[in-house]
């Protein structure tokens, strides 16, 4: 059973609207379809709000510092609540799947994702759940720093949302474990 969602992305408004902040998109709906916000709260280094999504009691976070150091953030909320880090489910903006798609992965490696690799680094572990989002790729490893860190085209923006929205209607049975069948979302 999740307990913990965590959006990433990067913080302030030059970042808000960039491929590299999907995660923190869902995050946000989630937060405002339980009808609460996210406030700022510096002992996880970001923005929190505990929520009843569903049903179920739920803590959201989006870390307020850059993607590179995410998992400091991720670190401190799951000390402080004692959060099992299986119980912790990540919310990700991923360069390997097309710009729409996205899938539920339970565990695995970094990919080269800054965040991942921080989170994994600062955890211990790489045993975390994860809804990757995809903003497709720019085509060459030297457009890729440039390619998250813009906004995408409307077509694109659109897709993304559509996949976003998908993951959502998916979320209850995702919260619960009631995955079995879930890869693709």
């Amino acid at each position: 059973m999740i307990q913990l969602l965590v959006g990433l992305g990067n913080p302030g408004d030059a970042y808000a609207d960039t491929r590299h902040n999907v995660g923190v998109w869902l995050a946000e709906q989630v937060v405002q379809s339980a009808g609460a916000q996210l406030l700022a709260q510096s002992k996880f280094h970001g923005l929190y709000a505990k929520v009843t999504y569903q049903g179920r009691a739920l803590h959201v976070l989006v870390p307020g510092i850059y993607m590179n150091e995410s998992g400091r953030a991720v670190q401190a909320i799951s000390q402080f609540y004692k959060i099992p880090l299986e119980a912790t489910l990540v919310i990700h903006d991923d360069l390997d799947l097309a710009c729409g798609d996205a899938r539920l992965k339970k565990s695995g490696g970094h990919g080269g994702h800054n965040g991942l690799r921080s989170i994994i680094q600062h955890v211990g572990s790489q045993d975390f759940q994860r809804i990757r989002i995809g903003i497709g790729h720019p085509g060459h490893k030297d457009q890729v720093t440039n390619y998250v860190l813009h906004a995408p085209g409307k077509a694109e923006r659109v897709e993304i949302e559509q996949s976003i929205e998908r993951a959502l209607a998916k979320l209850p049975d995702i919260l619960v474990g009631n995955t079995q069948n879930l890869v693709k979302l």
